[in-house]
């Protein structure tokens, strides 16, 4: 058997208010091809379809023409897809029951019985290979909230976080091993942030109360053959476990992530055994550009970007472009001179990030586009001003509980 494990493709994503549909139907037509010639016998998708709980309509056909297309050309293709914390939930769970008839599983949230207790057939998907024989089952668990753990029984000197985590994983491991057989393999699925993970600049955030909640590698059980991880937009593997891995997003989400080996992985299976585990790289359609490399004057900036190619692209296929300019204060009309520079030349302006002295780093913060600056560095700023000095680690971990609390309140809205 052999499985296809990718992630975070947050369909209708927007970089800096362009538009990201032609490269998302790039990488669909060719992950498409990709399953065709690798003959998988499962895709799995491991949350964040979407890149907001309201996609737009076009993000939503660009995904049912994906399908559609795997259901006619590879039809006994299983896919299995869960829901990650940019998703709606029982916006991806309303079709379950049509996508199911053709072998597409959509998991979207927890479900529990009227008694509380877990509905673990709901997560449990087998997958067969192409003699329809099952030859694995899928813990299909989607991004889990605060509200979807039971934390009532447990100890107190436990984090009830992270141990309400790891009672749902065990619930749904040993319902697995009560179906499979000994050459069945077991196939673990999750949308978190694992201790030890590397998070891309201003395109992730810690999920389930912060960076105090990190998950441990160890609510995977050890007879799980692989785990299929998203949320970090960086493929790595966890706690340098060879078969539990995060595959990484398909396109870079922020230009920090434009070095990024975007990839989707294949995973060969010989019964319960893991084979091989190949990173299959995704080609890009789009660039990325950063000019200057290295901050520098504004003059000579400006030069640089007057010596770009006059190339003529459309614009959909336009590289990104990023501006790092040293200044020793504020510049006023920065924008209009940067544009002026980039007069007839195919790249769309993506952003202009100022760097300044010491002395004005500050001020110069203030500057700057609210949609350049993260929240973790308004508090840094703020907390600088008021205390002249860093925030201490408890107090930084307190702002990471209280944001993710905000954010998920914004995404159940």
């Amino acid at each position: 058997m052999k499985i296809i494990h990718t992630s975070d493709w947050h369909l209708g994503h927007q970089l800096h208010g362009y538009n990201r549909d032609y490269e998302h139907q790039a990488f669909l037509d060719w992950l498409a091809d990709e399953l065709e010639q690798q003959q998988a016998d499962a895709l799995l998708v491991a949350g964040d379809i979407f890149d907001s709980a309201n996609p737009p309509a076009s993000a939503w056909r660009m995904l049912y023409r994906f399908l559609a297309r795997l259901s006619k050309t590879l039809p006994k293709l299983d896919v299995v897809m869960i829901g990650g914390n940019h998703d709606s939930p029982s916006k991806l769970d309303a079709p379950h029951e049509l996508l199911k008839a053709f072998d597409l599983h959509m998991v979207g949230g927890i479900h529990r019985f009227a008694d509380g207790t877990l509905d673990v057939e709901r997560m449990l998907v087998p997958l067969t290979n192409k003699e329809k024989q099952t030859v694995a089952y899928v813990l299909a668990v989607p991004f889990l909230r605060s509200a979807d753990l039971r934390t009532d029984n447990l100890d107190d000197s436990d984090d009830r976080l992270i141990k309400g985590v790891e009672v749902l994983y065990s619930e749904m491991t040993q319902a697995a091993r009560t179906l499979m057989n000994s050459e069945q393999a077991m196939i673990g699925m999750g949308h978190a942030y694992m201790a030890s993970g590397k998070l891309s600049e201003m395109s992730e955030r810690r999920v389930l109360g912060g960076n105090q909640h990190a998950l441990p590698a160890s609510i995977f059980a050890d007879d799980m053959s692989y785990v299929a991880l998203g949320h970090l937009h960086l493929a790595q593997k966890v706690a340098k476990k060879d078969h539990v891995r995060y595959s990484g997003s398909p396109i870079p989400l922020s230009m920090s992530e434009r070095n990024y080996n975007h990839q989707i992985i294949a995973v060969e299976f010989d019964g319960n055994n893991v084979k091989a585990i190949e990173e299959i790289s995704i080609p890009r359609c789009v660039d990325m550009l950063k000019v200057p490399t290295k901050p520098a004057p504004l003059d000579e900036v400006l030069a640089a970007l007057k010596a770009l190619p006059d190339d003529e692209l459309p614009r959909e296929q336009q590289p990104f472009l990023e501006v790092h300019v040293l200044l020793d204060k504020p510049q006023a009309l920065l924008r209009e001179k940067v544009l002026q520079a980039l007069e007839d030349k195919s790249v769309r302006l993506a952003k202009i990030t100022p760097h300044y002295s010491q002395r004005e780093q500050q001020h110069g913060l203030q500057h700057r586009r609210l949609s350049e600056v993260s929240p973790q560095q308004v508090f840094a700023l703020s907390w600088n001003k008021k205390f002249d000095g860093e925030p201490t680690e408890a107090m930084t971990e307190a702002f990471e509980t209280l944001l993710t609390h905000v954010e998920e309140q914004e995404e159940e809205r």
